[in-house]
Order: C-alpha cells, then sequence, then structure tokens
C-alpha cells in the first residue's frame, strides 16, 4: 500500500455527457444488472453468511514457510484474490512465469471451487497508463480469455490510488466493462480506508459486487511516530493524527463509507503483518532520525513483518511484552529492559475483534486480509481461525 502522504493532488476533468432519457434508460438496465449479480452473491460457502476475502500472493509458495495450494485452508474461506498479474498501458497482460516465479497454480482453483470458494485474480497495473492509451477493451478481452482459459471467477481492482476527476471516470468505465464483459464475475475494488475523491462510490456499487477498505498501514516507514497498523478505534492520545485521518480507524473508515454506500457491499481490511520500528522505546514515540530525514520521517528505522514467522514468536517471549492500547483494542510491543524497539501487530483477540465489530456491530458484507500466508508459522494459523470464527453467525 502507498503512503497516504504520497497521493498527487493534480484533478483532470474529463464527462460522459448523456441525454436525459438516455441516462434513465441506462440507469434502469445497470440497476436490473446490479440486483442480479448482488443476489447471485447472497449464497456462500462454509456455513458463512459474511465474506471472508483471502488475499494470497503467488510468491508466498516458495518462501519460508512455503504456504500454496496445499496449505490453504478452503473451509475458512468464501473468496481468495490471487495476486501478481499485472498490465501495461496498452493493456497487455504480464503473467510471471517460470521457475521459482510461476503464478500460474492449478491446484488452487481446483481445491478453492471443491469448496465452494470463489477465485479472483488481484489486478494491478499501469492505470493511468491505460486511460491515456484508450486501451481499456483490449485489456477486458485479455482477462476475458485469460479468466476463461484458467478458470478464474473475476477481478478485484487494486488501483493505488485514483485521485483526479479522470481517474474517478475511469475506474467506473474499467468496472463496467469488466461486467459487460462477464455478467457472472465477482468484482471488486481496493479502497483507502479515507475513502477519497477517486472512488465513485455512487456509480462504483452498480457493477461491482463490493468494496474492500484497506484499513491497515497507518503505521511505517511513512510515518514520524511510532503509529498503530490498524486501530479499531481511533486512541485521541496520538500526536500525529494528520499521519492517519481520516479513516485512522476501523470504526472511523467503516463511518466514511456507510454515508456513501451500502454496507452490504463492504469488506473491512484486517493486517496480518505489522512494523517493527528500531529507533524508538514508545507507542506514538517521535524517531529521533525523523528530525533530519529528507521527508522528516522515520524511514528505513522501520521495517514489516509478518505475524506467522516474525512476530508470534516474541509475544511476551525473548525480551518483549505485549501491551494493548486500551482504546484502539490492539496490541503492541515493547521491549521488557526499555531499550529501543516498538512493534504495532495484531493477535488473535484483536482480529477476532476487528471482524466481529465490522460484521456483526457496523453490519458490513465481510472481511478481507493481506496477506493469507502471512500469519502461518509452519503449523498454524491463528489469525486466520479468529477470522473465520467471528464471521459466523453469533447464536443470538
Amino acid at each position: 500500500m502507498i503512503p497516504r502522504s504520497a497521493i498527487s493532488r493534480r484533478m483532470i476533468s474529463r464527462s460522459f455527457p448523456l441525454s436525459g432519457l438516455a441516462s434513465l434508460v441506462l440507469v434502469s438496465l445497470i440497476a436490473m444488472i446490479s440486483f442480479s449479480t448482488a443476489s447471485a452473491q447472497k449464497a456462500l460457502p462454509n456455513n458463512l453468511t459474511k465474506r471472508v476475502v483471502a488475499d494470497y500472493g503467488y510468491w508466498s509458495k516458495y518462501q519460508t514457510p512455503a504456504y500454496g495450494a496445499p496449505q490453504i485452508p478452503y473451509r475458512m474461506l468464501t473468496h481468495i484474490n490471487h495476486a501478481g498479474v499485472s498490465f501495461d498501458n496498452t493493456g497487455t497482460l504480464s503473467v510471471p512465469s517460470g521457475a521459482g516465479n510461476e503464478f500460474l497454480e492449478p491446484e488452487l482453483n481446483n481445491l478453492a471451487h471443491a469448496k465452494g470458494v470463489k477465485v479472483l485474480l488481484l489486478l494491478g497495473g499501469d492505470f493511468t497508463g491505460l486511460e491515456a492509451s484508450g486501451e481499456v477493451q483490449t485489456l477486458v478481452d485479455n482477462l476475458a480469455a485469460f479468466e476463461t482459459e484458467h478458470h478464474y471467477d473475476g477481478v478485484d481492482i487494486d488501483w493505488e490510488y485514483p485521485v483526479t476527476t479522470g481517474d474517478r471516470n475511469f475506474m467506473v468505465e474499467l468496472a463496467q466493462k469488466l461486467r459487460e464483459s462477464n455478467h457472472d464475475y465477482v468484482l471488486s475494488i481496493d479502497a483507502a480506508p479515507w475513502g477519497g475523491y477517486g472512488y465513485n462510490l455512487k456509480d462504483l456499487p452498480l457493477y461491482l459486487d463490493y468494496v474492500n477498505i484497506m484499513m491497515y498501514d497507518c503505521a511505517g516507514p511513512w510515518t514520524a511516530h511510532g503509529q498503530l497498523n490498524s486501530a479499531i478505534f481511533w486512541d485521541h492520545r496520538d500526536p500525529a493524527p494528520y499521519e492517519c485521518q481520516p479513516g485512522g480507524s476501523v470504526d472511523d473508515a467503516a463511518t466514511i463509507f456507510l454515508k456513501k454506500m451500502s454496507g452490504a457491499k463492504l469488506n473491512m481490511g484486517t493486517p496480518f503483518y505489522g512494523y517493527y520500528y528500531h529507533n524508538i522505546n514508545e507507542e506514538f514515540g517521535l524517531c529521533p532520525n525523523s528530525a533530519f530525514t529528507p521527508d522528516g520521517e522515520c524511514d528505513n528505522t522501520v521495517t514489516t513483518g509478518n505475524y506467522g514467522p516474525n512476530f508470534k514468536p516474541w509475544i511476551n517471549a525473548k525480551g518483549w511484552e505485549t501491551i494493548y492500547d486500551p482504546v484502539a483494542l490492539v496490541p503492541y510491543m515493547l521491549r521488557v529492559d526499555g531499550g529501543h524497539g516498538y512493534i504495532t501487530y495484531d493477535d488473535a483477540f484483536s482480529t477476532y475483534y476487528r471482524v466481529w465489530y465490522s460484521d456483526w456491530q457496523r453490519d458490513l458484507g465481510g472481511t478481507f486480509m493481506w496477506s493469507l500466508d502471512a500469519d502461518y508459522d509452519g503449523h498454524s494459523q491463528d489469525l486466520l481461525v479468529a477470522m473465520y470464527n467471528a464471521s459466523l453467525k453469533p447464536a443470538n
């Protein structure tokens, strides 16, 4: 995810005029298509009534511990976004291949479909270049051919981030053309937690099945303070709210999006990873090097780590202790001896509560995570289990 400070503020205008009658007819047809698609998505597998969407990067099967199609617990999921395919400004797909870099994994699609789980292409690429070239139909046609040949069920659009009027209109155009190419597609986008002008949340839901809210990366090397990666509620003790707000917590992000679209078409994000600030020793601490870095931020004194292989072994062990922010309801780690080191991450409790709150208190349609492999320690997936359990319909 690109840091919020890197977002461009330039504005480019583009319009699509329609006559009043044509507009009315078009909206009516779109509504019929949208209703049909939404109805088709109501039935979910694995005893779930809320979506559990997994972002799965093809590269994880080559890492240690290896995590690929055989390791995925399909019974806990409704959808998988298979990440790794991109495109250029001509609409040509780029599909990784070769020894140690193979994207295609037929076993993934076969095992998922056997459990009723849909598999989507998580699609990144040169969106602004495609917007300028006008080759959007080429991309749509190439995606349709690829999805048919390799048995995919739809597309998750990962554009980080649309900001201009041109971007805003182009995203709607792309979603519309994808929907027209296959009314059975599952279509989604990944959206920044602050919403933003680039997302036309009035028209996009006409074509999309749902929107994934990327509620993470408040922390990272792009901050000057030791932020929480994904607060559930905003802690007003934070001395630098501008690094995260608007949309700096699950509660805040849900409120932003619910003002613009139905909760049934929203998934809240939950991270299976976190950040290690190496030169501070308290929550919200100021990185001392930020006083002289070119961008005034922590930069390379912050590293990322996954829950399963990196942070789980340190929980209240190896000189670390876990503390809970009493307002944000998420954990962080500090060194027992008071030395430098601050880690913001999520454990099974915060993951469960984030999902439960999103699904059953804010009545969103589901949740998703980045990324499916990140809580795997070679034996278990604590965060995924918590996510699945919180997604099950409460008894009362």
